[in-house]
């Protein structure tokens, strides 16, 4: 337990953050030295896909977990990585729709539509990046207070967003499931651990019932 309690008082380095945006860049940085290199496979276009996919779901359950590891072990350090990893997830998941779109599909919009009706991994995916947009655009300090308490609400989109994530992996994955239905298990663990703050804010706002006899 010591190692755990003296990491509470741990403050981090000024260059902490600049030391997890390298590493957040760092699998973008290793594509593009493979992509150079032509060290990509048969099928380039699919291996990039693969790759920021994978690391934006990564990113995005790492950015789900900061609340439930900060409640747990008292780190109050580790929340302001969260948005760090929140726009991280956001700019790897905008590139791999990017991709998809631009050169796995060439810019043929009515072959992305038909994707969509066709093909429900697609949908949950172009799902998932149309909800991370408006939570990247209301990330700054700034939009927070102008938001106030709408601010929170809108956030919390952000457990739907890790459920279409994890619905696209899932589907989109032909022979191994293994690894897609590890981190549905995550996600499912991350979403248990807001239960019970859930289940307070809906008693706030449903008052007590009308059994209650307390004064």
């Amino acid at each position: 337990m010591r190692p755990i309690a003296a990491l509470r008082r741990w403050q981090p380095p000024r260059a902490a953050k600049a030391i997890a945006l390298a590493l957040a860049c760092a699998p973008f940085a290793l594509l593009a030295i493979d992509a150079a290199t032509d060290r990509l496979g048969a099928n380039p276009v699919e291996a990039v896909l693969h790759r920021t996919g994978d690391w934006a779901l990564r990113l995005l359950l790492a950015t789900l977990a900061v609340s439930p590891l900060r409640r747990w072990t008292g780190w109050q350090w580790l929340l302001p990585f969260r948005r760090l990893l929140g726009l991280a997830a956001f700019a790897y998941a905008l590139l791999h729709g990017l991709i998809y779109v631009v050169l796995d599909r060439g810019l043929l919009w009515d072959d992305v539509v038909a994707d969509v009706l066709e093909r429900p991994y697609v949908a949950v995916g172009l799902t998932a990046l149309a909800l991370m947009v408006p939570l990247a655009v209301t990330s700054t300090r700034t939009m927070m207070r102008r938001l106030g308490r709408q601010w929170q609400r809108l956030h919390r989109l952000v457990y739907a967003v890790g459920v279409f994530a994890v619905l696209h992996f899932l589907w989109s994955s032909k022979l191994d499931r293994l690894e897609p239905l590890v981190y549905a298990g995550v996600l499912a663990l991350l979403l248990l651990s807001r239960a019970p703050a859930v289940l307070r804010a809906w008693g706030r706002v449903a008052g007590p019932g009308p059994c209650d006899t307390r004064s």
